[in-house]
């Protein structure tokens, strides 16, 4: 028992640092609100989003691992130019929106723990602590961190544990919700699908199994080797299984403590996810305001490097320069100077004062925009046999993907008639 649990957990990789990172703080206060405006009425979006988001996910991963090649590059080589511009700039504008809010979530959960004004310093201090780690340690070890970053989330869980929680009523609003027609929960409906679905996660995902096949000598991308195919894509489902199922499963704790304690307390209106932390306090004692503020700062320090090194993915590899983490930073400047200036610029948007919840307003409108073409196109990749030889997408992924593609299609029309109401 104890080998097959080892052999598990060495098979989990990509799609677990994937999962986890998609619930970085942005998606934190998304689900903290979701919580605390309509108690347990959002819950049932997580399930609907769960087998697209897999879908997808796993889609993602078992092109880079065919092809050996990232996202970013399969475009630059087989698509339009035109995909740079309606996909990849888009995605790296808001990748770096994305950071500054994420570190200005940090900076005030740690400004909250250490009962300090000196939030900034917090704020340049992780950014610079991100940056080090992506640019000074070799990928094997900084992988691995990231990988034990991820239990960090458990702090959610934790959260829920020790709160008084109705389970039955949870339960049975998840499956048989009331549903409302009203303009914040539909917008807040949006939010949750524009979350949990963002075009960063395909971009790191893919990529991440290349990084894989560099990492790992034995593995070659399964158009040159077919024969390992069988082992390979096990590894992804069972990996990206693993990844999203955490991500839904914490995505549903955060929801369920903010609707347990702030929604039945009166607080129903959160700006921050400092904000979410700090009103548990008095509604569910030190100790769960503690955990919640310490998971915020450990998914930041996952979420911010993903952000980045996504964003780089894709300038990088459409511009077909050097673009792994495996390489060395003088092996791969320009890669590297993308990662360092994302989040240099995401510090930066603190230290001058933007208002990061109006920046990260803006950011998800753009990940959802970018989103439905990214999602095309890696359908189209995922199903070209010149491209994927003859390991082209199964039917059920196929169905599940372009099921998921339709469905952000949808959210985004519905978040451009919320807005111009």
């Amino acid at each position: 028992m104890a080998k097959l649990n080892s052999k598990w957990l060495k098979r989990l990789g990509p799609g677990l640092i994937t999962g986890a990172a998609d619930d970085d703080p942005s998606g934190i206060a998304t689900y903290s609100q979701a919580g605390a405006a309509f108690r347990f009425d959002t819950l049932w979006s997580l399930l609907l989003c769960f087998p697209l988001m897999f879908a997808i996910q796993a889609i993602c991963a078992r092109i880079g691992r065919t092809t050996g090649s990232g996202l970013a590059s399969l475009l630059k080589g087989h698509y339009q130019g035109f995909w740079f511009y309606i996909v990849i700039l888009p995605m790296f504008v808001a990748n770096m929106i994305n950071v500054g809010a994420d570190l200005a979530a940090m900076g005030d959960s740690m400004a909250l723990l250490t009962h300090s004004e000196e939030r900034l310093w917090f704020v340049s201090g992780f950014g610079v602590f991100c940056t080090l780690g992506m640019v000074l340690m070799p990928y094997p070890r900084y992988c691995s961190i990231l990988k034990w970053l991820t239990l960090t989330l458990f702090a959610y869980v934790a959260v829920v544990l020790i709160i008084k929680v109705p389970w039955l009523a949870v339960l049975k609003t998840t499956v048989l919700p009331p549903l409302r027609w009203e303009n914040k929960y539909l917008t807040t409906i949006v939010a949750i699908l524009g979350t949990t679905i963002s075009p960063y996660l395909f971009f790191w995902q893919s990529s991440q199994e290349v990084e894989e096949i560099h990492l790992h000598p034995e593995r070659e991308p399964l158009i040159e080797a077919p024969h390992q195919h069988p082992d390979a894509f096990a590894r992804i489902r069972s990996d990206t299984l693993t990844g999203m199922a955490f991500s839904t499963l914490i995505a549903y704790c955060i929801m369920v403590a903010t609707a347990c304690t702030l929604h039945q307390h009166g607080v129903t209106d959160i700006k921050t996810t400092a904000q979410a932390a700090e009103a548990l306090r008095p509604v569910a004692g030190t100790f769960a305001f503690a955990l919640f503020a310490c998971g915020i700062i450990g998914t930041g320090l996952l979420g911010v490097p993903v952000l980045a090194a996504s964003a780089a993915y894709g300038i990088a590899g459409s511009l077909g320069w050097p673009n792994s983490l495996s390489h060395r930073a003088r092996e791969a400047k320009r890669f590297y100077g993308l990662i360092v200036g994302a989040i240099a610029i995401g510090v930066l948007m603190n230290l001058i004062h933007i208002d990061p919840m109006a920046a990260l307003f803006w950011s998800a409108v753009i990940n959802g925009v970018v989103a439905v073409p990214a999602m095309i196109a890696i359908m189209l990749i995922a199903t070209n046999r010149k491209v994927m030889g003859i390991f082209p997408i199964p039917g059920h992924l196929a169905v599940l993907g372009w099921a998921g593609t339709a469905v952000m299609l949808v959210a985004v029309i519905a978040m451009f008639v919320f807005m111009l109401k």
